[in-house]
């Protein structure tokens, strides 16, 4: 499977290399780039896969137990 070479002649000097958010690797960061911010399609699927299996939710705390008085019927 082909990736983007970070190294590579063609690219744009002020375009970063950041690390993928999948496998850790050097990628580029730039419109060239196809799949940024990962390196390649791979490692874009897994993090789609991840996401749709809910693996990326924010932890929270349950919302505190609402009184048993109803204040619809204090009125």
């Amino acid at each position: 499977m082909p990736t983007q070479n970070p190294t590579s002649a063609n690219t744009p000097s002020q375009a970063p290399v950041v690390a993928c958010p999948a496998c850790g690797e050097p990628t580029l960061f730039a419109p060239s780039n196809t799949w940024r911010p990962f390196c390649s399609q791979r490692c874009k699927h897994i993090d789609l896969g991840a996401w749709a299996a809910e693996e990326f939710r924010v932890p929270t705390e349950p919302p505190p137990d609402a009184p048993d008085d109803d204040p619809r019927q204090a009125l």
